[in-house]
């Protein structure tokens, strides 16, 4: 499933390419995605100006002139495909250029098709009052966002009391903190040197301090670099992205990590699984938390 930077970096996308354009025709080719999607979504995009974009956690929120807001949400396969046009290519692109499994399309007055891919249609789309957006039921219980200024140590100070929970199950509680995933969960773990076992509740100030700079970098890192590609995975532009190439231990296993190469005898990125997903780590830079 894309991860906040992948979202994030979908989003940006849509903002550049669509911000400020008009519907002027739209298309919704199936009744239903994961969920059934809203009645009447055809009418309800049809006319509207795009007026701003929100990321939630890994949901993206498109604001219409309306006063309602189009949620989305990628799941596992899906993707966002936009294109520009042009003169009389503009007049046919909406049918012309629809891609197998492409659920939902429309075109902007000013030229952009916008299309939604999703093969197996773990996606989401909705519809709610651009007012209610924090109300919607997909993210009324999220955490706070890592990307934005407020993200502390204090923010996991509070989360973190008393829990005796795996750091890494916590972290990937979307009402911990909102967007984080299974590979950047990882990858700030590593970076904090903190191992994935240690419990919450355990952790002290200092190793907070790390945890919560980590979590931010990571995160800031990979948006610059476009996200991580996985499966289909893929920028609104069709490129890839391009952070897979930075991971320091997620999918490494058996390989000495970034940190202790040159200088040490590395014994290998470990992998374990907790909750049913795989985990990466260091056993010398993330020890194991005494007993």
């Amino acid at each position: 499933m894309p991860e906040l930077p992948e979202v994030e970096t979908v989003m940006r996308g849509m903002r550049a390419q669509m911000e400020g354009h008009t519907i002027v025709e739209a298309v919704v080719r199936r009744p239903d995605l994961r969920w059934p999607l809203p009645p009447r979504l055809r009418q309800e995009l049809t006319g509207r100006r795009i007026e701003s974009f929100r990321r939630r956690g890994k949901y993206i929120f498109m604001r219409l002139s309306s006063g309602r807001s189009l949620l989305l949400h990628l799941g596992m396969s899906g993707r966002v495909v936009l294109n520009s046009f042009s003169g009389a290519a503009l007049a046919r692109a909406l049918e012309n250029e629809s891609q197998k499994h492409e659920h939902v399309a429309f075109m902007t007055r000013e030229g952009t098709r916008f299309g939604l891919v999703d093969p197996r249609r773990f996606g989401a789309l909705d519809l709610i009052d651009t007012a209610l957006e924090g109300r919607h039921s997909l993210v009324a219980s999220m955490g706070p966002e890592p990307l934005e200024a407020s993200f502390r140590a204090g923010v996991l100070t509070k989360a973190f009391a008393g829990r005796r929970t795996p750091v890494k199950t916590l972290l990937l509680d979307q009402r911990v903190v909102a967007g984080l995933g299974n590979i950047y969960v990882c990858e700030a773990l590593f970076r904090a040197r903190i191992h994935p076992e240690t419990l919450a509740g355990a952790i002290g100030a200092p190793a907070l301090r790390r945890l919560a700079a980590a979590i931010r970098a990571v995160l800031e890192e990979a948006v610059a670099a476009g996200g991580s590609s996985l499966r289909d995975y893929v920028q609104p532009d069709g490129e890839l992205g391009y952070f897979q190439h930075a991971w320091r231990v997620y999918g490494r296993e058996g390989e000495a990590c970034p940190d202790c190469r040159p200088n040490f005898d590395c014994p290998g990125v470990r992998r374990i699984t907790q909750g049913g997903r795989s985990t990466f780590f260091c056993p010398r830079q993330q020890p194991a938390p005494s007993s």
